[in-house]
This record gives structure tokens, sequence and C-alpha cells, in this order.
């Protein structure tokens, strides 16, 4: 492999863990990084499934946003972020450090606006933040209400 198939591999590989995720920190420390501003009446929300809907095996959940546009993380344009949905979550994540993966947080920071989920059967509550560029919440936070679903 030459250099300049080395410098691409590599810009590739920091370029694919810098969209999804794993290449910012992940602590409970804050971050030091200035918040990213959110425009005042900026708003995400579930459009689908409803609050209280019955679902059975995959179903589709879709995110809105409205008065913000959805970039890729690692992509700084002003008003814009990308979703991330919370599932069965007791808490919030905190907000002013990049969000953790985990089982009940997941990133969509190739700028989706809809997953297909299969959940065990029963109740299940679902909510979005969305993340600026580092996958860190806004300033204010623009949080969408939490849902419940009933699996069966």
């Amino acid at each position: 492999m030459n250099t300049r198939q080395y410098l691409r591999s590599a810009l590739a590989a920091l370029i694919f863990l810098a969209v999804s995720g794993r290449a910012f920190p992940q602590s409970d420390e804050p971050s030091g990084v200035a918040l990213t501003p959110s425009p005042e009446g900026a708003k995400v929300y579930i459009i689908s499934p409803n609050d209280g809907e019955t679902v059975s095996g995959a179903f589709t959940v879709r995110f809105g946003l409205k008065g913000m546009g959805v970039a890729p993380a690692g992509i700084d344009l002003p008003n814009t972020g990308h979703h991330h949905l919370l599932i069965d979550a007791a808490e919030l994540p905190t907000m002013t450090m990049s969000m953790p993966m985990s089982e009940s947080l997941m990133h969509f920071g190739k700028g989706q606006t809809e997953v297909e989920l299969t959940l065990s059967e029963g109740e299940h509550t679902l909510q979005l933040i969305l993340g600026d560029k580092l996958h860190i919440p806004h300033d204010p936070p623009v949080i969408s209400e939490k849902i419940t679903i009933i699996v069966e």
C-alpha cells in the first residue's frame, strides 16, 4: 500500500468514526466545547407511531423536525443537527456531553429521519433528542415528548 492509499484509508476510517459517533468522547465530565445554539421555537417530534398506539412485529418510527434542518454528524451548518432515539430510557443523557450509544440510545449520524424497529412484546417508551455535529444536545436542548407504545 503506497502513502496515498494509506492516507485515503485513514481519512475514510476517521470519517466513518465521526459519522458513527465513535470518535467523540463519551463521559459524564463537561466537554469544554461551546454548546451549539438552537433557534427559538425549534421542535423535534415523533410522527409515527402515535402515543398509545399498538404495533406488532417490525414497525417504522418516523422523526419530525420543525425550525431546524437535518445534517449528518460532523457537518457544521447553522441550525442543523441529527436525531438520537431514546428507547425505554429512564432519564435523559447529559446535556453537555456527546451522547453515548447504548441499548437505549440510538444515533442517526448519517441524517436518517426514520428507523425500522423490532422490540420485545410489552410497553415501551420512545423519545427523540437532536444532537449537533458532535452528538451533543443543543442549547437549549431540542427534545420531543416521550411517547408510549405497546408491542404485540
